[in-house]
C-alpha cells in the first residue's frame, strides 16, 4: 500500500522520532554525563533544549497540517524550514558555547527565526482569510 504523508506531516513525525531518541542524550546527562564529555559535550544542557525543541516542533508541523491542510506552498516551506533548522541550532552549542558568535550560524539564526516568525503569522492570516 503506496501512502503518501504531506510534507509538514512528515518533518512533524520525524521532529517526534528525533525527539524520542534524543531522549536517551537528556537520560546520559544525569546517568552518564563522562559518555557526553568524553564525546566533545561541553554543555550538556543544549541537548536538553534539542530534544524539547524536536519535540515542540514537531506538534506544532502536526497541528498546523492538521489545522489548515490547505495554505500556499510558501507558507509552508517558511515553517518546514524553521521547525527543521532551529533544534539543530542547539547542537554546535552543546560542543562550544562560542559557536553562536561565528557569521554563519548567526546567519542562519536570523534565517530560521525570521522563517517562523514569517511563516506562522502568515498561516495565520492565511487561515482566517479561507
Amino acid at each position: 500500500m503506496v501512502w503518501a504523508v504531506p510534507l509538514l506531516a512528515t518533518i512533524g513525525l520525524w521532529s517526534l522520532a528525533l525527539g524520542a531518541v534524543s531522549g536517551w542524550l537528556v537520560a546520559a546527562m544525569v546517568d552518564r554525563p563522562d559518555l557526553l564529555k568524553k564525546a566533545g559535550v561541553r554543555h550538556p544542557p543544549r541537548l536538553r533544549q534539542m530534544h524539547l525543541d524536536w519535540i515542540l516542533m514537531g506538534l506544532l508541523l502536526l497541528a498546523v497540517h492538521l489545522t489548515v491542510p490547505d495554505r500556499p506552498d510558501w507558507i509552508t516551506a517558511l515553517i518546514a524550514f524553521g521547525t527543521v533548522v532551529n533544534p539543530l541550532l542547539f547542537l554546535p552549542l552543546a560542543f562550544r558555547a562560542d559557536a553562536k558568535e561565528g557569521l554563519a550560524y548567526r546567519a542562519l539564526t536570523g534565517v530560521s527565526f525570521i522563517a517562523l516568525s514569517v511563516g506562522l503569522p502568515a498561516l495565520a492570516v492565511h487561515a482566517t482569510l479561507l
